[in-house]
């Protein structure tokens, strides 16, 4: 393990909420895509671990909506295999024959009796067969009320909709060096007073335990007033950085992290939004700079933001000093 070179300039932070022994934590703080706590918990039920609601708003979409047709199609056929137990011969209506035929007409009687649709074709007959229906149908209910109150959950909840670079950057800056990485809003959501928090997790060694150290990283601009293009985080690594010390191969020799937390003001539902990501030492670039992702139309009367080109960077010297043709704050 690299022996990190202290910057004793710079107190560590301990309000991260993570543990200091390195011994006892394992893997990236956060995951990147998602920018949840890489944390399972245990000494619990699976049904006290989870909360369904939470668990629903935060499933991707695609997921979501398989999921939910999913269960409307198993609760379909749990109903339907009950009406095929009860006999068909109770359901006035079926157009009987092969075994196929008969429960393929049983399950749309379920769909219909479950949507409330009822087309009229197919009623049930006798007092178990019009129970069942009357469940089924008190079931489907409070089913679509939950789906509804799901949909408009996922639809209504203020998210922040930003996009981060792939990889950050170690690039000249002002005479100097800098770490940098890039973000920017990809939907038309209005976003202001936007402020980003840096912290390094660096892991040392004292007194022959390994521990986890996080240093906040000073930002040459921490709040911008809108965020309508990208915006290039900057750290400059000066001597009030806790990277000072540390060379290309002290970092990928032990475990670094950067995480990355964002706070913004979303206009249209006048509420904050937050999200999280976090670089590793393998998703560092030393070297280059990104290439500006923005530019005039063709009569000039709005600007194009380019998000194909959020990830685009240009490998340059490292020892030459930086000539930046993109804003800080762009």
């Amino acid at each position: 393990m690299a022996i990190y070179k202290r910057n004793t300039n710079v107190q560590s932070d301990m309000t991260t909420g993570f543990g200091t022994s390195s011994e006892n934590s394992a893997g990236r703080f956060y995951n990147r895509r998602t920018g949840r706590a890489n944390v399972v918990r245990k000494g619990v039920s699976i049904l006290d671990r989870y909360s369904w609601y939470h668990t629903m708003l935060a499933l991707p979409r695609l997921k979501f909506l398989v999921l939910i047709f999913s269960i409307y199609i198993f609760v379909n056929l749990i109903f339907a295999g009950i009406y095929y137990l009860i006999g068909i011969n109770h359901l006035a209506g079926v157009h009987q024959g092969t075994p196929l035929k008969n429960f393929s007409e049983v399950f749309f009687f379920s769909t219909q009796t479950f949507t409330t649709v009822g087309y009229g074709r197919i009623s049930p007959t006798g007092i178990l067969t019009s129970a069942v229906a009357t469940l089924e149908a008190f079931l489907g209910l409070l089913s679509f009320a939950i789906a509804t109150g799901l949909f408009y959950g996922r639809f209504s909840r203020p998210q922040a909709f930003l996009k981060f670079s792939h990889n950050i950057l170690i690039s000249p800056y002002k005479d100097d060096i800098a770490l940098m990485f890039r973000m920017s809003p990809y939907k038309n959501n209005i976003l202001s007073e936007a402020e980003v928090k840096l912290t390094a997790a660096i892991q040392i060694e004292e007194n022959g335990k390994r521990m986890n150290r996080f240093y906040p990283l000073d930002l040459e601009i921490s709040k911008v007033n809108a965020l309508p293009l990208s915006w290039t985080v900057v750290h400059p690594i000066n001597e009030r950085s806790p990277l000072v010390n540390l060379n290309q191969d002290d970092i990928k020799r032990m475990n670094f992290e950067i995480l990355v937390f964002v706070k913004a003001f979303d206009e249209v539902f006048s509420n904050t939004v937050m999200t999280r990501t976090s670089y590793t030492a393998d998703e560092i670039v030393w070297g280059a700079r990104f290439r500006i992702m923005y530019y005039p139309n063709e009569d000039k009367t709005k600007t194009i933001l380019d998000l194909d080109l959020l990830n685009e960077y240009d490998k340059i010297d490292l020892l030459q000093p930086i000539v930046s043709t993109q804003p800080v704050s762009g």
